[in-house]
């Protein structure tokens, strides 16, 4: 049965796939670049998790890796199982019209739990950057799934733009179930914010840099219950995570326009998803890297901050817009 799921996953990156998949990226030029909402756990593995605000419908893959020991064969906890989570990931959000001003979103998850293709990256980034290579004994096989669904207010604070955001959401399945809090603001500019406290204000200097450069921070609050995957004796009860990121792009196309390349670096901070045998949270740090391309995403996400190479490590994912691909495919 593992020879099989390896033989499948091995399909996904056999040259003509990886041509297919560069030629559409280099198609969809003209687009703009697409986001989406992680599916779950990714957020407590380092994903970026800052809410979407506007129609989008995408789909694609998302891998979490979850290790048992780190290099120096130190157990992470409780949990006597290295996981690989494979999801065939798909996420829909739009605006809401009975309630102005808010978005909902829907993500959902599923596919193989199986050391492929998780163990392979991991250990070439490892071999690539001279690391040991995290070592590995039991394995979770079968499938897993997760769901969820997000409601989010948007506002002009700051800005004349929806820089603002509060809302909540849950996620459940075979891993653990979630219910969680969220507020922040996403891609802020510093001119914007620097008119709002000086009114009258002109910047020149930051009217420059915050065309290109634009920010987001958030503070996410989540109580936790267990699932088949991570029972409740040895996850916590509740969850403190905050990001912050710093997004590359040319924002001067447009008042609500999205850039058509956007590169994110994203900083995460959780108190801990985990926890040991007394109940302590263990604390995560996390970076997350996205390239947000006409047309799609590509992020990658590890516990390089924490150095740690144990429990939630690393995972990345690659999505594709939908809402771009249908008129190519239906003659439009």
């Amino acid at each position: 049965m593992n020879v099989s799921r390896g033989r499948t996953m091995v399909l996904y990156f056999r040259p003509p796939v990886l041509r297919s998949i560069v030629v559409l990226v280099l198609l969809f030029c003209p687009f703009t670049a697409a986001q989406a909402e992680n599916v779950a756990p990714g957020a407590h593995w380092g994903a970026i998790d800052f809410p979407d605000r506007d129609r989008t419908v995408i789909a694609g893959f998302t891998v979490n890796r979850f290790t048992e020991f780190d290099r120096s064969r130190h157990r992470f906890n409780a949990i006597d199982q290295t996981a690989g989570f494979n999801f065939a990931t798909f996420s829909w959000t739009d605006r809401i019209k009975a309630l102005p001003g808010w978005s909902g979103n829907l993500t959902f998850g599923a596919g193989p739990t199986s050391e492929s293709p998780s163990h392979n990256i991991q250990s070439f980034f490892h071999h690539a950057t001279d690391q040991a290579v995290v070592p590995v004994d039991q394995t979770r096989g079968g499938g897993d799934f997760m769901v969820g669904g997000s409601l989010t207010r948007w506002s002009k604070l700051f800005s004349s733009r929806d820089t603002g955001f509060a809302g909540m959401g849950v996620a459940g399945g075979s891993l653990y179930q979630e219910v969680y809090g969220r507020i922040g603001v996403r891609h802020l500019s510093l001119a914007e914010l620097a008119a709002w406290m000086l009114p009258g204000s002109e910047p020149e200097l930051l009217n420059s840099v915050s065309r290109y450069v634009r920010f987001s921070a958030m503070g996410r609050y989540s109580r936790l219950f267990g699932g088949s995957a991570y029972p409740s004796d040895v996850i916590t009860n509740q969850s403190y995570l905050g990001q912050a990121s710093v997004s590359f792009a040319d924002f001067g196309v447009g008042k609500d326009a999205v850039p058509r390349w956007q590169l994110e670096v994203v900083l995460t901070y959780d108190s801990g998803l985990f926890a040991r045998t007394n109940t302590h949270m263990i604390l995560r740090r996390f970076g997350s890297v996205a390239l947000h391309f006409p047309y799609g995403t590509f992020e990658v996400w590890d516990d390089w901050v924490g150095s740690t190479d144990s429990g939630p490590t690393f995972g990345y994912r690659f999505m594709l817009n939908l809402l771009q691909l249908y008129p190519l495919f239906a003659g439009e």
